[in-house]
């Protein structure tokens, strides 16, 4: 015996809603990925502040990339270093792995930092800001100037996200806490 056709429709709607809410709920989320991610297994991580992971020690220079499943919707955590900002609105930024890469201490390879584009302008608070970044990750070699205290240098980024979202959170998992050189150490006693 087969439904009437008020009960047919009803279930019809139901089915509806709830595919659409399954979808919906499908593309709004972001699978978490970490930086190792983003570079070959073999490629060596930053261990200490003795020994972050430089572009140039590397023999390929970092510019071997690992991800690149750029139609699924990704989340990385990390450190947000302003490339174009008006005041503390940012419209662009590259996120990397620890704070002070790119302006305090050697430039971290290509696939460890990421350039982000933003729809709108994201609040920041203070250089290496800990942030999330959501959206579609894709492979992208670009350059780009950062203006830093001693002067202007040139960033290679392998990634970007475009139209990202952002965040921002206590921590980044997975990160080696590089601390700066400090030779006035010996004071704090």
């Amino acid at each position: 015996m087969g439904m009437s056709t008020p009960a047919k429709r009803v279930a019809f709607l139901a089915a509806l809603l709830i595919g659409a809410g399954s979808a919906n709920a499908s593309f709004g989320a972001a699978s978490s990925i970490f930086w190792k991610d983003l570079r070959p297994a073999a490629q060596p991580a930053a261990q200490t502040f003795s020994r972050p992971m430089i572009a140039a020690s590397l023999p390929d220079h970092g510019e071997t990339l690992a991800w690149s499943a750029a139609d699924q919707k990704v989340e990385l955590k990390g450190y947000a270093l302003p490339v174009d900002r008006e005041g503390d609105l940012v419209y662009q930024f590259l996120l990397v792995p620890w704070t002070g890469a790119c302006s305090h201490m050697p430039t971290p390879p290509p696939n460890q930092i990421v350039l982000v584009t933003l729809p709108k302008p994201y609040r920041m608070e203070k250089a290496y800001q800990t942030v999330s970044v959501s959206g579609l990750l894709k492979q992208d070699m670009e350059r780009s100037q950062l203006f830093i205290t001693d002067g202007v240098t040139v960033i290679q980024s392998g990634y970007s996200f475009a139209d990202a979202e952002v965040a921002n959170v206590d921590s980044v998992p997975e990160t080696v806490e590089l601390q700066q050189a400090n030779p006035w150490k010996f004071l704090k006693k």
